[in-house]
């Protein structure tokens, strides 16, 4: 098929080359602008697009559809279909009806479950058990189409944010490919309005740690945001960074390190990291962390 692919970060790469690898014909890669990174700020394509660039494909990069040349343009590209994955950008009725078949999107959830912005962490953060991939026909509201097609798969108790994130790219790399194939037989299942869930944007502050909640919840929280933004505490003016930890048994004020072994009381029992980075470091185990660090019992983090 012709077609358009629109994505920006790495869980949207799997799926481009997984349509270029199958055949089609991709007569424009879009992706969000390229952002300052580093040290040095230089400008910084995204990997869809210097993935793109590097396999001599047309790209575009628009700040928005706002500016109606962008709308031709993209119109122009007479495409069967545009295929959406984690794009960034809200596409106008204009875009989404230009394309003969529509838009379809890889969303990392089980829809109606989980739509917006942060789809894998907020799974693993609630407790489900499962979660998985969803492809749907785009309409304007968020995340709001007909399904496709769905697979799930287990959130276990080793889950973390950046595994998760992996096992579902490359299921929604395999899934738009055989939804490409059987689109004419695949039926639409509209989504029930009452199971919906949000998964909003994860915001800076919300990955300090707030030693109130139950341990089991911190420890949630701890494996979703595993490797980004990374659940944090400060203590003596550094920051430390848990990316993993166990729940256990424990007693005291919220926040309160309760042995030589940096335990942390919680609002319920307690957290005992166990792979956690100090400020400027490389991420070690907690009993490196304390030879050069000391937590002593009593301390209370923040």
């Amino acid at each position: 098929m012709r077609l358009i692919f629109m994505g920006t970060p790495d869980f949207a790469l799997v799926s481009l080359k997984a349509l270029a690898a199958a055949g089609h014909d991709i007569v424009a890669v879009y992706s969000q602008p390229p952002r300052q990174a580093g040290r040095g700020k230089a400008l910084r394509p995204s990997p869809v697009q210097a993935w793109a660039e590097a396999k001599s494909l047309t790209v575009r990069t628009p700040v928005s559809f706002k500016n109606p040349s962008e709308i031709a343009d993209f119109s122009n590209f007479a495409a069967d279909i545009a295929v959406v994955a984690a794009y960034g950008l809200l596409l106008p009725r204009a875009v989404l009806g230009a394309p003969t078949n529509g838009c379809l999107n890889i969303h990392a959830s089980l829809l109606p479950r989980w739509r917006g912005a942060a789809p894998i962490q907020r799974a693993i953060q609630a407790g489900d058990t499962e979660t998985g991939v969803t492809i749907m026909q785009m309409e304007a509201g968020l995340d709001t189409g007909p399904m496709l097609l769905k697979r799930a798969i287990s959130i276990t108790s080793d889950t973390t944010g950046g595994s998760l994130h992996d096992e579902l790219a490359t299921l929604g790399g395999a899934m738009i490919v055989e939804a490409l194939e059987q689109q004419t037989t695949l039926s639409s299942v509209v989504q029930w309005a009452e199971d919906v869930t949000y998964a909003h944007k994860i915001g800076k502050a919300e990955a300090r740690v707030d030693w109130s909640l139950p341990a089991a919840e911190i420890e949630r929280m701890v494996r979703a945001f595993n490797p980004f933004p990374g659940a944090y505490f400060e203590t003596r003016g550094q920051r430390i960074t848990i990316f993993r930890a166990n729940v256990v048994a424990g007693n005291g004020v919220a926040g309160t390190v309760l042995d030589d072994r940096s335990t942390i009381a919680c609002g319920r029992g307690a957290l005992q990291p166990t792979v956690v980075q100090r400020q400027g470091r490389t991420p070690m185990t907690v009993e490196n962390l304390l030879r050069g660090f000391s937590i002593p019992a009593g301390t209370v983090v923040a």
